[in-house]
């Protein structure tokens, strides 16, 4: 059966060589802002993954599973997204300078020929160093925060900002490995 994953991230892409030989790549147009945060992130980043996994659903042939993922960082009771811009990326790097925070992926697989459905949620805590200005600014002038969950890739030049985590260090990259290994097998691919 073919695996789909309905993702551009070249970190999903390279995350998910190291179980699947052989995949495929289809770019999901799902309106991310389309899904409102109600509270409950779990159930949010579950949604998203779910609204990339079927706009992709809709799209390919039969006979496919297809995997959706988000991931997003979460402190005190807010989101933070993908910054829009440098400033952006600064409040982020600088509210999460020194705190705890959690990163949040959504997991969902779809079987397209029994319409089996996988949901699941994957919750990393992540511990920043405190973060001087300069710090800042000179991991925003690298660009590569640019298109990350937080304004930041832990397995980039961000990784000096980390203390510790607990959980899943491949949730923090955009894929949590062992949940989509075990969800893959629930589906019945054999790895």
């Amino acid at each position: 059966m073919d695996i789909v994953l309905a993702s551009a991230s070249p970190r999903r892409q390279e995350l998910l060589k190291r179980l699947v030989d052989n995949f495929k790549i289809e770019i999901s147009n799902f309106d991310e802002d389309s899904v409102e945060f109600q509270g409950d992130i779990d159930k949010h980043v579950c949604d998203l993954a779910e609204g990339k996994a079927r706009n992709i659903l809709n799209k390919v042939q039969k006979d496919c599973i297809v995997i959706g993922c988000d991931t997003v960082v979460y402190l005190n009771g807010k989101i933070l997204g993908k910054p829009i811009n440098d400033k952006d990326a600064f409040e982020m790097l600088r509210s999460l300078s020194g705190n705890v925070h959690k990163v949040y992926s959504g997991l969902v697989l779809i079987n397209s020929k029994t319409n089996e459905l996988i949901r699941k949620s994957v919750c990393t805590e992540v511990k920043f160093m405190n973060l001087s200005e300069d710090m800042i600014l000179s991991y925003i002038e690298s660009g590569q925060c640019n298109g990350k969950a937080g304004a930041y890739g832990i397995q980039d030049n961000a990784a000096i900002f980390v203390e510790n985590i607990n959980g899943c260090y491949y949730n923090v990259v955009g894929l949590p490995l062992n949940t989509l290994y075990l969800s893959l097998r629930e589906m019945g691919v054999n790895q």
